[in-house]
């Protein structure tokens, strides 16, 4: 018999742009970024790949490039709670808040509601959705 995950009848979620998911909030304090995202974002802002990584980006040997988040926010995230950089948002960015890491139950219903009120909002998400979301994004940052 096939276990079910706990969301097996979906999700609500609706992004209020409220701007939290780009603040810092304890763990959730890293934006990675993937090749494609260090070609797209200095392209979109008008900048070298090298003075974006230099200017905006923390670079540990092993890992991904992340934004600074030495401010309590990302970079990008205006004071009108709207993002610079949208067109071209990291996928990490694209697809929060269905995560694999989110995807625990005690995780969704504890820092992750805290922190976004989008959650249990809005449309309903199927499971497959879900999964298949969460799936992208860790592909997006193994490769």
């Amino acid at each position: 018999m096939e276990h079910k995950p706990w969301y097996a009848n979906g999700l609500r979620f609706e992004c209020t742009r409220c701007g939290n998911c780009c603040r810092n909030h304890g763990e959730y304090t890293f934006v990675s970024l993937s090749e494609v995202e260090l070609r797209q974002i200095p392209a979109f802002l008008g900048v070298s790949r090298d003075e974006f990584l230099a200017r905006y980006c923390e670079l540990e040997a092993g890992f991904h490039p992340t934004l600074k988040m030495d401010a309590p926010a990302c970079p990008f995230l205006g004071a009108d709670q709207s993002c610079a950089i949208y067109p071209v948002r990291p996928k990490q960015c694209r697809t929060w808040p269905f995560w694999t890491e989110n995807l625990r139950e005690a995780t969704w219903r504890g820092p992750v509601k805290e922190c976004c009120p989008g959650i249990d909002q809005g449309k309903l998400h199927s499971a497959e959705e879900i999964e298949r979301t969460a799936r992208e994004n860790d592909a997006w940052y193994s490769a």
